[in-house]
């Protein structure tokens, strides 16, 4: 049954903006609304509670403290009847008289403006979220997006080159309720040589993130974290011993999901000791280590290409080949990843393109065993140094990437150009993106309708089919599923079907596609510069390879 709340601003006071905001929010939550409007006497609040059969009031007052904290006496005592009765009631004003309000003992909650829009969104929603310890904060990924929804839940990287400045932010973060979820930045050496000690370089200790050398290391940062709103908690996947790795994260942290790419993460990017064959069947083996305990799995695939220059038509099929995978290998809640800007050229309209292009296609996969949940994210390269510019920069990304309405939002801090991200910073950085995303569930234009974004979207739904079968065509006989085949996928690489600019002298890639930006896409093109649809491009690979394999 719907549930009704009555919401006026009481006496004098004409200012209803706060007022209606938690009426919309209200909305949001399923609530039947009734708005008495500005200026209301006690008594008109009170025979509307009992006429619409409140289950909620709502009241404000936003002017002098010592006023509002006589009316606010005044009608506590003429609601008491109704109080008495079951019906709860909240008020909302400025701080000074919040603080009136919240001495009288009577509102069930008080709000004085500092609270995020999916604070009063849980608080409506009767779920957890008003609350102060872990239990009032759903500490599981997919119970977290659903409780925020419509918010998408909001993560940052964060690891510092010590241990004690890193838990020392984590507890920052975590009071200040920036994040749901803190993505812990490691350093090469925990990634690739945690049970390797022998490996481990001192020189190099703290250099990309925190140097995490023991459980109880993780446990500690872990424990930084239980405070505030209790931030889930993740880190990527390691680039060796990777299920003793998966045991350890999910022992420590309770790794909230796990993020592991398909092709990188070895000998291919330096990242990692495996060749590229053998990290394919590693990274497909811990996809269904996760999925066997029910653990979303994302696969953070697809921008490694785009941020090596690869066309725009590579970044979709990665993006196909990563969730194919993912359903193949027994996962359950896939999270589909998708980094705007990259490469960084790419236009607004043509990157937004690229990424409904990606949901399409993997949208047939999912069903009641294969959940999809988006998560989008700025382009690591795409920040400029300045850092008001970078501020508007991530802004104006945030606002059009929540055109794909997604569930998780990776926060890319506008620091990233210049420094790996203080608490300080994420904290700014949340703000920022917050508002962005406020502004645009308010009710923002729906860009994904633009006849220039759909019809290269279809374009590239059709180049990328042109890949796939390109691909499929490499398996050895008996190869029953080509595109979950670590040795086909390999294959896909080293022929060149999969390529990137950036790939030149490569162990694995070829490194010989050109691309360009034209018109705002990323595309391949010849040496004079002329774009090469797929099947050309292709067709240009397999003679090459004729004419080498016929000289031998």
């Amino acid at each position: 049954m719907q549930k009704t709340v009555v919401a006026a601003a009481l006496g004098e006071c004409v200012h209803v903006a706060g007022i209606s905001n938690f009426l919309r929010l209200a909305e949001q939550a399923g609530w039947r609304t009734v708005f008495l409007g500005p200026a209301v006497p006690i008594e008109q609040v009170i025979a509307a509670a009992e006429r619409e059969g409140a289950d909620l009031v709502g009241v404000s007052y936003r002017l002098t403290p010592e006023t509002g904290e006589r009316l606010l006496g005044q009608f506590a005592e003429a609601a008491s009847e109704l109080h008495a009765r079951g019906v709860r009631f909240v008020f909302g004003g400025t701080p000074p008289v919040a603080e009136r309000a919240a001495a009288l003992g009577f509102f069930e909650r008080v709000f004085d403006g500092s609270e995020t829009p999916e604070d009063v969104l849980t608080f409506l929603k009767g779920e957890a979220g008003s609350g102060s310890g872990p239990e009032a904060y759903p500490q599981t990924t997919v119970e977290r997006i659903r409780w925020k929804s419509p918010y998408p839940i909001l993560r940052h990287h964060f690891g510092l080159p010590t241990m004690e400045a890193t838990i020392a932010g984590i507890e920052q973060i975590a009071e200040a309720r920036a994040l749901d979820v803190i993505s812990l930045g490691t350093d090469q050496d925990a990634q690739e040589n945690f049970f390797h000690p022998e490996r481990q370089d001192p020189r190099r200790r703290g250099a990309g993130g925190v140097p995490v050398r023991t459980p109880d290391d993780f446990r500690a940062l872990y424990a930084a974290s239980r405070r505030g709103n209790f931030p889930l908690m993740r880190a990527y996947s390691g680039t060796d011993d990777f299920i003793r790795y998966a045991e350890l994260l999910t022992e420590t942290i309770h790794n909230a999901w796990c993020a592991i790419p398909l092709f990188w993460f070895n000998q291919m990017d330096g990242r990692g000791p495996w060749d590229l064959e053998g990290s394919i069947r590693e990274h497909q083996r811990v996809m269904a280590w996760y999925g066997e305990r029910d653990i979303p799995v994302e696969l953070n695939e697809p921008h490694h290409w785009g941020m090596r220059d690869a066309p725009d038509v590579i970044f979709v099929v990665s993006a196909f080949l990563s969730a194919y995978n993912a359903y193949r290998y027994g996962v359950r809640d896939y999270i589909a990843q998708m980094m705007f800007n990259s490469p960084p050229g790419l236009s607004d309209a043509m990157d937004l393109a690229k990424m409904l292009a990606i949901l399409e296609m993997i949208a047939p996969l999912e069903g009641e065993n294969f959940r999809i949940w988006r998560q989008t994210r700025i382009g690591l390269l795409s920040h400029p140094l300045d850092p008001d510019a970078a501020r508007g920069h991530l802004a104006a990304s945030t606002y059009l990437q929540m055109a794909l309405r997604p569930h998780i939002y990776h926060i890319v801090g506008h620091t990233e150009a210049h420094h790996a991200a203080t608490a300080e910073d994420v904290i700014e950085a949340s703000k920022i993106a917050r508002r962005a995303i406020e502004n645009a569930l308010r009710g923002a234009p729906d860009m994904t309708r633009d006849p220039a974004v759909q019809t290269r979207k279809e374009e590239l739904i059709a180049e990328a089919q042109v890949t796939l079968e390109a691909i499929r065509s490499l398996a050895a006989p008996g190869v029953t599923d080509p595109w979950a085949d670590a040795a086909t996928l390999a294959r896909a690489v080293t022929t060149g079907i999969l390529d990137a600019p950036q790939l030149k002298n490569n162990p694995f890639g070829r490194g010989e596609v050109r691309t360009q930006i034209v018109n705002g896409m990323c595309l391949a093109v010849d040496a004079e510069g002329r774009p090469l649809s797929e099947k050309e491009r292709l067709k240009r690979i397999l003679s090459a390879s004729v004419t080498k394999n016929s000289s031998r």
